[in-house]
C-alpha cells in the first residue's frame, strides 16, 4: 500500500491516470552515470519513473537508468557499497524540481552552517540527519577545536545554535575536503541538503551559494556557471560569476532545483578580478564520502593523506669495454 502522501502527490501530479502505480516494495536504480537512487516506485510513464523517498517525490528520465533491481541490490544480485551507502541515508542523491531561489534558500538554508575554529571562520552544510557536515580542508587544517553554528527556522524567525566539540571525521586536502560529526542533542533534528548529479551541471546554469563571507551569516549570492571544468592545478573545479568571498569557503554552491552540484572553494582577490570564483565539483565530494575510510583523521597526524615518495633515479653506469653502444643499452 502507498502513503496518504505519496498517493496524494502522485495525484497532483496527475500520474494516477496515466501512470501504472507499483507497490512491490523498494528499488535501487543504477543511473548511466553510475549513482544509485534507492526509493519507492510508485509511478510509471512512457518516459519518467517516479520515485518517492521518504521526503521527496523525484522524476527520473527512462534514458538516464541503466538497470534497476529489487530492494538495494547492486549490479552483481549482490548488496552494493555505494547503494547501501546513499540508501543507508548516510547521503542522498537525487534530482528534485525547479523552484525559486527564495523558497529553495527556505527550504534547504536550515543545513547550511558556519564552520569556526580559535583561527578562522567558513562554512559548511549537513548531508544526514546524524550530524555529519561537509567544509572545505582548508577552514579547519590545523585546527582541532571545531565548533559550529546552526541556523534554525523557528516562528519568530532564525534562531542560532552553537555546537560545540565538532569531531573531524575524514579530511582530504589534496581536495581541499573535510568531513566533520556535530554532535547533536537529542532535541535537534535540522534539515540536510541533498547532492546532485555533476553530468548535469553545464555552463550557463543559474546557480547560487549560500554562506558566511567575511562573517556575514546566511548570505545568499547568486550567477550562473562561467565554466563547468576549469583545471588549476590538476584538479577540476566548477568556474562560476556567483560572488565567494573569504568566509564562503566550505559551503554548498546549489542549482535552482536545490541540489549541491558543488563546494565553494576559492575566489579571485578583489584587487585582481571580479566574478571569479570556483567550487569543488559534487563528483569529488561523493567519492569522498564513499571512501571515506580511507582519509580517516588521525589527531596525532593532522596531515592525513597519501604521500608519494620520489620514483628511484636510472643510475648511469660506464659503457664496459668492447661492447657497442646497443648492447650496453641492454
Amino acid at each position: 500500500m502507498f502513503g496518504l502522501r505519496a498517493i496524494a502527490t502522485a495525484a497532483l501530479l496527475g500520474l494516477a491516470a496515466v501512470g501504472s502505480a507499483r507497490a512491490d516494495g523498494f528499488e535501487t536504480l543504477t543511473l548511466k552515470d553510475g549513482q544509485r537512487i534507492t526509493g519507492e516506485v510508485v509511478a510509471e510513464k512512457a518516459d519518467s519513473v517516479f520515485v518517492d523517498l521518504g521526503h521527496d517525490l523525484v522524476r527520473i528520465p527512462r534514458d538516464q537508468i541503466s538497470r534497476r533491481a529489487k530492494g538495494e541490490e547492486g549490479a552483481s544480485g549482490s548488496p552494493s557499497i555505494a547503494a547501501a551507502a546513499e540508501s543507508s541515508g548516510f547521503f542522498t542523491s537525487a534530482v528534485l524540481r525547479a523552484m525559486p531561489v527564495k523558497e529553495l534558500v527556505a527550504k534547504f538554508g536550515e543545513a547550511v552552517v558556519s564552520i569556526e575554529t580559535p583561527s578562522s571562520k567558513g562554512s559548511g552544510f549537513l548531508i544526514n540527519d546524524e550530524g555529519y557536515a561537509i567544509t572545505n580542508a582548508h577552514v579547519i587544517e590545523g585546527e582541532t577545536r571545531v565548533s559550529a553554528i546552526l541556523y534554525l527556522n523557528s516562528s519568530g524567525g532564525l534562531s542560532r545554535r552553537r555546537i560545540d566539540d565538532v569531531e573531524i571525521v575524514a579530511l582530504n586536502p589534496f581536495f581541499d575536503l573535510a568531513l566533520l560529526k556535530l554532535p547533536f542533542p537529542a532535541d535537534l533534528k535540522p534539515s540536510h541538503v541533498v547532492l546532485g548529479n555533476g553530468e548535469d551541471v553545464n555552463t550557463g546554469d543559474t546557480v547560487f551559494a549560500v554562506g558566511n563571507p567575511l562573517g556575514l551569516e546566511r548570505s545568499v549570492t547568486q550567477g550562473i556557471v562561467s565554466n563547468r571544468s576549469r583545471n588549476l592545478e590538476g584538479q577540476l573545479y566548477i568556474q562560476t560569476d556567483t560572488a565567494i568571498n573569504p568566509g564562503n569557503s566550505g559551503g554548498p554552491l546549489f542549482n535552482l532545483r536545490g541540489e549541491v552540484v558543488g563546494v565553494t572553494s576559492r575566489g579571485a582577490r578583489a584587487d585582481m578580478a571580479d566574478n571569479l570564483g570556483f567550487a569543488i565539483p559534487v563528483a569529488y565530494v561523493k567519492d569522498f564520502l564513499r571512501h571515506r575510510e580511507a582519509f580517516a583523521y588521525d589527531k596525532t597526524n593532522p596531515n592525513s593523506g597519501y604521500r608519494y615518495l620520489d620514483p628511484p633515479r636510472r643510475v648511469r653506469s660506464e659503457k664496459p669495454e668492447g661492447l657497442t653502444a646497443r648492447d650496453a643499452s641492454r
